[in-house]
């Protein structure tokens, strides 16, 4: 069941031309949108269903530096700075709240771990620190875990996953941007080799940039246009309880889950590692590049057939852009939670901490967390296809580190000197032969 988000209306009348066309209302979407404004540009957004619809509302709501995989780190940082002047720069609530986030364990292996990011973390000014075993005890009253350690990040906060992207959404409307929700782009039109034009189910847009930020659905969007993007789905499992005592202000993480403080007085609570691999048509395509990755993290998955080897981000579909897309067919892709998750994770957090015992699930839904094979997203210009650009493979990363993936991608569709060192997230690293290697850090 989808979870709750903020509704926004849709503009009624596509513009014939604009800047920049964005695809895609998740959290990638509309910050490069509202950036692109900021800039002077006129912005179309276009969504296949709606707002937020998808992997955006089912986050864990995290905005953290602490743990990223140094390759993402900066963009990270700079994230988490504009996440603090977001709800006074829109004049609305994105439920950000500075609160920290705290990491705790029983295993040496992860305190090794750890402590080893944060001495490499140190060139990056982190506020990160280690924690003794009375520390980390000491900052989670009333838990029942032996912990031997920990990490905590101060700096680092949490969001509402269901406010925070209609409310930049609303924010770039405000610049100017139009937003054209149930309205799926079926493709693109170039002349002489470059982008011209978006074909969308109500129309065409005359453009010469193009942002492709579908999140899952964005691999096959570029197949459409022969364009090789490595990207696979895991299915993941979250749920949020009804009004609870507060034992955490932010967001803590202990051995199989994790959870965070909601502004509504519940918890968001995530399963650690955990979730359903459906076999895809698009994974055994691209099964060579995320062989190690897999190898490394197949303990937490199941793995099956189901209907997504036929109907879904990851199946295999042709159409033209005259006719009706996949993307039309499924305006918004939700997978249900998995019960025996759901089941575990409010065991797991009432034995942790008995104060959370019985409580009631008030909300349980399934996403597809879209992943390429290091865990870094693709932020960058396709430079086969002049005009093009992708946003996409945030790898469970997304929603924190958006802002600052929004203004990257702004800065690099609008030539001006880009926010952070842009190498890491070029697309050019799938398709020439880059050892990608195994993912860094979570």
């Amino acid at each position: 069941m989808s979870p709750p988000v903020t509704r926004i209306h849709s503009d009624e009348k596509l513009p014939e031309t604009a800047d920049v066309v964005v695809i895609g209302g998740g959290i990638a979407g509309v910050t490069a949108a509202y950036a692109l404004a900021k800039k002077g540009h006129s912005v179309a957004l276009i969504e296949k269903g709606h707002v937020a619809g998808e992997q955006s509302s089912r986050n864990w709501g995290w905005c953290r530096q602490q743990n990223r995989d140094l390759r993402e780190l900066p963009l990270a940082q700079r994230a988490v700075s504009m996440w603090s002047g977001l709800n006074k720069e829109l004049g609305a609530e994105t439920g950000f709240r500075p609160t920290g986030l705290l990491f705790v364990t029983e295993k040496q292996s992860d305190l090794d771990l750890w402590s080893s990011w944060v001495e490499r973390a140190r060139d990056y000014q982190v506020h990160s620190r280690m924690l003794t075993a009375a520390e980390a005890k000491a900052m989670t009253t009333g838990s029942t875990g032996n912990w031997i350690g920990g990490v905590h990040s101060p700096s680092d906060g949490r969001a509402e996953p269901a406010l925070a992207a209609p409310a930049i959404a609303e924010g770039a409307r405000r610049l100017g941007v139009t937003i054209h929700q149930n309205c799926a782009a079926r493709g693109l039109e170039t002349t002489a080799g470059k982008v011209s034009a978006v074909v969308t189910e109500k129309g065409t847009i005359r453009t010469g940039a193009v942002l492709a930020a579908g999140g899952a659905w964005t691999s096959m969007f570029c197949r459409h246009h022969g364009i090789k993007l490595p990207q696979a789905g895991v299915r993941s499992t979250s749920f949020f309880t009804e009004a609870a005592p507060q034992v955490i202000e932010g967001g803590l993480s202990m051995p199989d889950i994790t959870f965070r403080r909601r502004l509504d007085g519940g918890y968001t609570v995530g399963i650690s590692g955990r979730g359903l691999l459906e076999l895809t048509p698009q994974g055994m395509l691209y099964t060579q590049q995320f062989w190690p990755t897999f190898r490394k993290r197949r303990w937490g998955l199941k793995i099956r057939a189901g209907r997504s080897f036929f109907a879904g981000p990851e199946a295999f579909s042709r159409w033209t852009n005259d006719s009706v897309s996949p993307f039309e067919r499924i305006r918004t892709f939700d997978p249900p939670a998995q019960e025996e998750l759901v089941t575990f994770g409010l065991k797991r957090l009432g034995e942790l901490y008995p104060e959370l015992a019985n409580l009631k699930v008030a909300h349980k839904y399934g996403g597809l967390v879209d992943f390429t094979p290091d865990w870094i997203p693709v932020i960058s210009a396709v430079d086969a296809l002049p005009g093009f650009h992708i946003s996409t493979g945030f790898s469970g990363h997304g929603f924190g580190i958006g802002p600052a993936a929004g203004q990257l991608a702004a800065d690099l569709i609008a030539n001006d000197t880009p926010i952070v060192d842009p190498h890491p997230y070029r697309y050019s690293r799938m398709i020439d032969g880059t050892d990608l290697g195994e993912p860094g850090m979570m």
